[in-house]
């Protein structure tokens, strides 16, 4: 029996990868990475750019063969049986692979035809997808006249053509406005709920969270962290306290007394947070552990845990933000934390 079929047949993996390295030069892009996602799930490849998210969808799409490690996507091996795993995947890019000039119709049935359908046959999946997808109303339209969103999701229906059972989709809503980025969205859970599996990579957090049954954060070309978002949340505590200090060097004495346990800090805008149960009772003892006189923060909220706090702690990363949103509290000068107790 062959590996890919031992690994994906007695664990339900569509996609299984062990100890894949790549390297360009002196550059060494993915240094060691395992990957595992089970058949009919969404899971998210994350990580700031650079970090081999890319490299690693091209290895599993045999693009790109690895320097080293091994990797089986529906049941064949990327290297040996390159043939088997595309029959059985789709891969959409950053960037929308169509013909402008043709109607969205003609792309559809265009790629039907290429994948060896019949005339008759490739006419009825164009418009089985063009359904799917909400574009009916554009099919006669020229490419060139859609929307960002719309070529999008064509470019998605074009990659669905043949029904594979694998999805890779790299960075599918980079670009687009927030309308069109939640469209893209529901067509992706509609994809999971079909009983296709899905892989994208992603650098919007909320994405992530919203639509990946798992998430593994690549960084530095290795995963440093993988399981649902919910977990990984809790990694870096269920809740957080943000604070916001009285002035520079109030910032300065509270970071270096939290130590180790800021989760962010923005000495511009006086800012850090720290891991809480976000109990009232636990939030009165943080303040007063780091602020007993009342005299370095001025301002604080408590939030849930988000994937920017994920994402900051884990791969270093601090240009994500702070998450809008929360309960915020305003220090009284007796020591108490007046508004803590209402989140």
């Amino acid at each position: 029996m062959r590996y890919a079929e031992k690994a994906v047949g007695s664990l339900n993996r569509a996609i299984d990868a062990v100890g894949v390295t790549k390297s360009y030069g002196a550059v060494r892009v993915l240094d060691g990475v395992d990957l595992a996602v089970r058949a009919g799930s969404v899971s998210a490849l994350l990580g700031p750019n650079g970090a081999g998210k890319t490299t690693m969808v091209r290895i599993l799409a045999t693009l790109t063969p690895p320097d080293s490690g091994r990797a089986a996507v529906a049941g064949c091996d990327v290297t040996r049986e390159r043939g088997g795993v595309r029959r059985s995947i789709s891969l959409t890019g950053q960037y929308a692979a169509l013909d402008d000039l043709q109607t969205g119709a003609e792309n559809l049935r265009m790629m039907a035809r290429l994948a060896g359908m019949s005339s008759r046959g490739a006419k009825a999946r164009a418009a089985q997808l063009l359904g799917q997808f909400d574009l009916t109303g554009a099919a006669r339209r020229r490419v060139r006249t859609y929307s960002g969103g719309m070529r999008r999701r064509l470019d998605i229906a074009a990659g669905l053509v043949g029904e594979p059972s694998v999805v890779f989709l790299d960075e599918p809503t980079t670009g687009l406005d927030v309308r069109s980025r939640q469209t893209m969205w529901s067509v992706i859970s509609d994809l999971a709920r079909s009983g296709v599996t899905v892989l994208l990579t992603t650098q919007y957090l909320e994405e992530a969270d919203r639509l990946a049954d798992r998430v593994a954060v690549l960084d530095g070309g290795r995963i440093v962290a993988e399981g649902t978002p919910a977990e990984l949340k809790q990694q870096v505590g269920g809740h957080r306290l943000d604070l916001t200090a009285s002035g520079r060097g109030a910032f300065d004495r509270l970071r270096a007394g939290l130590g180790s346990r800021v989760l962010h800090a923005d000495a511009e805008e006086r800012r850090l947070s720290v891991a809480t149960d976000g109990t009232a009772g636990e939030v009165r003892r943080l303040l007063d552990e780091f602020d007993p006189a009342c005299d370095l923060v001025e301002r604080f909220g408590v939030h849930g845990a988000s994937m920017d706090d994920v994402f900051i702690s884990l791969t270093g990363n601090t240009a994500a933000s702070l998450a809008d949103g929360g309960t915020v509290g305003t220090r009284a000068t007796g020591g108490t934390s007046g508004e803590a107790a209402r989140v």
